[in-house]
C-alpha cells in the first residue's frame, strides 16, 4: 500500500510540473515580461489564466542613406553615375517634357470638354430602356459624373505640373 501511495504521490508531483514551469506573466502596456523586479519596477500588472504567445514582428529596415540634390541654379544636372549634363542638352530635355506635357494638356482638356457635354449639366437625355428603368439613368448620370470629375483632375494635374516647370503653356 505505501508503494500505491507513493506513486500517487510522484503522480501528483508530476502532475504539477507543467505549472510551475510557467512563471508569472506581466503586462507592460504592448510588452510582456515574466522578471518581476522589471514588472515591479514598471508599473505592470499580473496576467492571469492561460499561457501567452509572443511573436516578435520583423524589425523595421533601416532607410537607405539619401543623397543631397544636384544643385539647380549651376545650370546642369547630375545623373546618377556621376556624370554631368551641359546645360543645351539639358535645356533640350526641358523643352521635350514640356512639348509632352503641353500635348497630353490638350488632349486632357478634349476629354474634359467631350465630358462636360456628355454630362450636360447632370441632366444629359435618357437612352434606351433609361425611359423605363431610372436606375440605370441615374447610374450612367454617376458614371459621368465621375468621368467629368477625373478628366477636370487630369487637366489641373497638368496645369500645375506645367507651371513648376515654368510659366505658363506656351501653344495657347
Amino acid at each position: 500500500m505505501s508503494s500505491r501511495l507513493a506513486c500517487l504521490a510522484m503522480l501528483c508531483s508530476v502532475a504539477q510540473l507543467p505549472a510551475l514551469a510557467q512563471d508569472r506573466i506581466y503586462r507592460c502596456g504592448n510588452e510582456y515580461t515574466n522578471n518581476a523586479q522589471v514588472a515591479k519596477s514598471r508599473g505592470c500588472t499580473v496576467i492571469d489564466g492561460g499561457n501567452i504567445t509572443v511573436i516578435e514582428g520583423p524589425k523595421p529596415a533601416t532607410p537607405a542613406p539619401s543623397r543631397p540634390a544636384a544643385s539647380q541654379g549651376s545650370g546642369t544636372s547630375e545623373r546618377s553615375s556621376g556624370e554631368r549634363i551641359d546645360s543645351a542638352s539639358q535645356r533640350a530635355r526641358d523643352s521635350d517634357a514640356r512639348a509632352i506635357l503641353e500635348s497630353e494638356l490638350r488632349r486632357a482638356e478634349a476629354r474634359l470638354n467631350e465630358a462636360r457635354t456628355a454630362y450636360a449639366n447632370g441632366a444629359p437625355e435618357k437612352q434606351g430602356i433609361e425611359g423605363r428603368n431610372h436606375q440605370r439613368y441615374l447610374d450612367r448620370v454617376a458614371e459621368l459624373k465621375a468621368a467629368l470629375t477625373r478628366a477636370e483632375n487630369d487637366v489641373a494635374g497638368l496645369q500645375r505640373e506645367l507651371a513648376r516647370l515654368g510659366g505658363q503653356p506656351s501653344g495657347r
